[in-house]
């Protein structure tokens, strides 16, 4: 399991003379999805258990990139499994079809790499793949914060940087931590804004970089309660963090209107949740010369177990949202979306008890049942 740079660091494509798609549009969908595709399941591979933790962004391109954990001996997470790799695929047409397997990370037996969540740096157009290291042999239970950079849209990665000194703090070192799965963002000042769960003690630090990613920092605010959480930027320049808090039956809503020194927190009860990693979006922005502030957010919209994937968008920065529209009754659970060029919007989930991992298309108008649709934004 060797990975092999080029003169200019690149790792080079791995491609999986396996790697097949199913693109009919499975059983379950309700009417009006645009497409889907099973991109990766169990079975796939041959010596593969499976895979999970799905991750996707739209590239400056408009090519669509996933990444997803690939658990070799089993299912379990970073600290139980000795080799987990960072696998990509890529649609070059809105999700309809997808090409071979990409190996982003793939270390040596002992050493496992897991749970990606990707941003795209809007200055640059560069890919940041975040994700979390353990060297199982030499310091189990000791998590380490790397992340790998894509130039040319997700065909090719660099080798491991390890920020986990700039990003973490000494007394740190044994918790129970990791950066959450998904996606972080990049703000309307140019900043890359991430966090970090710290689960003994049930919160969320933010970290991010103010230069394209020259270095980074963390911002010594401890938010709570919160698992797994996303960040957003809200209109009005404030931050908003959406978080799983689990055993809650909710989301948790945390706001700061100092950039993180100081939050404010409640439950959302809009939002049903069995503790389960969601995922919320910008879809368009009256700064950015949409015709309206819009957010949406996607998870398991139930409190019994993690079922229901459905959708919600809000008019209003995440004040109020729409009843929920749903993707897929069945067994779902983590989720991760992008806006696609056209204005569609894809939806890379874990289905049928984390045997598949699908993407699938919906337009605005489908999750609003025909009261709003895409518009491009002005030009400014």
């Amino acid at each position: 399991m060797k990975i092999i740079f080029t003169p200019l660091t690149m790792i080079s494509l791995a491609l999986s003379a396996t790697a097949t798609t199913d693109n009919s549009i499975s059983s379950g969908y309700p009417e009006g999805i645009k497409s889907s595709a099973n991109i990766f399941y169990s079975g796939m591979k041959d010596g593969v258990a499976g895979y999970r933790i799905p991750s996707i962004v739209t590239a400056k391109d408009g090519s669509l990139i996933a990444t997803i954990d690939e658990r070799v001996p089993h299912l379990g997470d970073l600290k139980f499994s000795r080799n987990i790799n960072i696998v990509v695929r890529r649609s070059e047409d809105n999700g309809k079809s997808w090409g071979e397997e990409i190996t982003a990370i793939d270390f040596p037996d002992g050493k496992s790499a897991s749970d990606p969540s990707m941003v795209v740096d809007e200055k640059t157009g560069y890919i940041y793949c975040f994700y979390n290291y353990m060297d199982l042999d030499k310091e189990k239970d000791v998590y380490y914060f790397h992340y790998v950079l894509s130039k040319d849209n997700g065909k090719t990665w660099s080798k491991p940087v390890d920020i986990t000194e700039q990003i973490t703090k000494p007394e740190w070192k044994n918790a129970f931590k990791f950066i959450s799965s998904g996606r972080a963002i990049y703000t309307s000042d140019g900043k890359i804004l991430h966090n970090i769960v710290d689960v003994g003690k049930r919160c969320v630090y933010i970290f991010g970089s103010d230069n394209n990613g020259k270095s980074w920092y963390v911002i010594d605010t401890p938010v709570s309660p919160a698992d797994e959480s996303k960040v957003m930027e809200l209109s009005d320049g404030r931050w908003m963090i959406n978080s799983r808090v689990n055993g809650a039956g909710q989301r948790h809503i945390h706001i700061s209107d100092d950039k993180g020194k100081t939050w404010t927190s409640y439950a959302d009860h809009q939002l049903p949740d069995p503790s389960c990693n969601g995922s919320i979006i910008r879809y368009s922005s009256k700064k950015a010369g949409a015709d309206k502030d819009r957010l949406i957010f996607s998870n398991a919209a139930s409190k019994n177990g993690r079922q229901n994937l459905a959708l919600r968008i809000s008019y209003d920065e995440g004040k109020s949202w729409s009843a929920s529209k749903t993707i897929y009754k069945g067994a779902s659970a983590y989720s991760d979306m992008s806006v696609l060029p056209n204005g569609d919007i894809a939806i890379f989930f874990e289905k049928d008890g984390y045997k598949k991992n699908e993407v699938v298309v919906v337009s605005l108008a489908w999750l609003t049942n025909g009261k709003d649709t895409y518009k491009p934004a002005a030009k400014k």
